[in-house]
């Protein structure tokens, strides 16, 4: 199921193993004491990782990005709890293309290990050449499962790349490109020309939003730009 469509630029596909409900496409997160969907119940090897893992899980997934595609910048979890909830992926099917991005650094997670993400902080994700990347995602609560399973983690810094420090400059620049792409017609590439900035440079929270906003505002299209200043504070879950 395609799902959570602010946040993408299409290609983001899941499918539950464990939910609320146990349908396998009902795929947005909520807070539950989870039950296996139809589709776990026919895949026992994974049942049995799961199990093996001993984590007390809210919501497990299984999540596919096509080539060429983007989970935009945002920020989960903020329509839940004050519960600490931590995110794990084991990567299934990957490329040195695909990175997730977060704090001004991309990374590429790797096949062979479990990767922890705290997605309260300001994250986005990319496939840009393919194959598809096709995760197994695990939302759980935080306790001594957790603790237990992560007091070892690691991450050696050859897997991160810093990205470079975007200057005004640089943003003046971009944003006469967009408008320029605009003024041809081409509103979804000069979208999107800004949106893929966040995944080459260091810019503070949100600063693509900001971007697309001025560059409606310049071309005196209000009703855009009024669109994508609402969308901003739900990207960043701070609504």
């Amino acid at each position: 199921m395609s799902e959570y469509g602010q946040h993408q630029s299409g290609g983001w596909w899941t499918l539950s193993l464990l939910n609320d409900t146990g349908t396998p496409t009902d795929v947005t997160i909520k807070d539950c004491d989870p039950v296996e969907t139809t589709l776990l119940r026919r895949m026992p090897a994974t049942r049995k990782f799961l199990s093996s893992l001993g984590l007390r899980y809210m919501w497990v997934r299984l999540a596919r990005l096509e080539p060429n595609s983007f989970l935009w910048e945002h920020r989960d979890y903020s329509e839940l709890d004050g519960t600490e909830h931590q995110r794990l992926h084991l990567p299934l099917v990957t490329n040195s293309s695909s990175a997730l991005v977060t704090g001004g650094a991309r990374v590429h997670m790797a096949g062979g290990y479990l990767w922890r993400l705290n997605p309260t902080h300001v994250h986005g994700a990319c496939n840009l050449l393919g194959p598809d990347r096709i995760h197994l995602v695990m939302d759980c609560y935080a306790d001594d499962g957790l603790a237990r399973l992560t007091e070892n983690e690691t991450l050696n810094e050859s897997e991160v790349e810093r990205l470079p420090a975007a200057t005004q400059p640089q943003m003046d620049e971009w944003r006469r490109t967009a408008e320029n792409l605009m003024r041809l017609g081409y509103h979804d590439t000069a979208e999107r020309y800004l949106l893929r900035l966040f995944y080459s440079h260091t810019l503070p929270d949100g600063q693509v939003y900001d971007l697309i906003v001025s560059l409606y505002e310049s071309l005196g299209r209000d009703a855009e730009a009024a669109q994508w200043r609402a969308t901003k504070p739900v990207l960043l879950g701070t609504t």
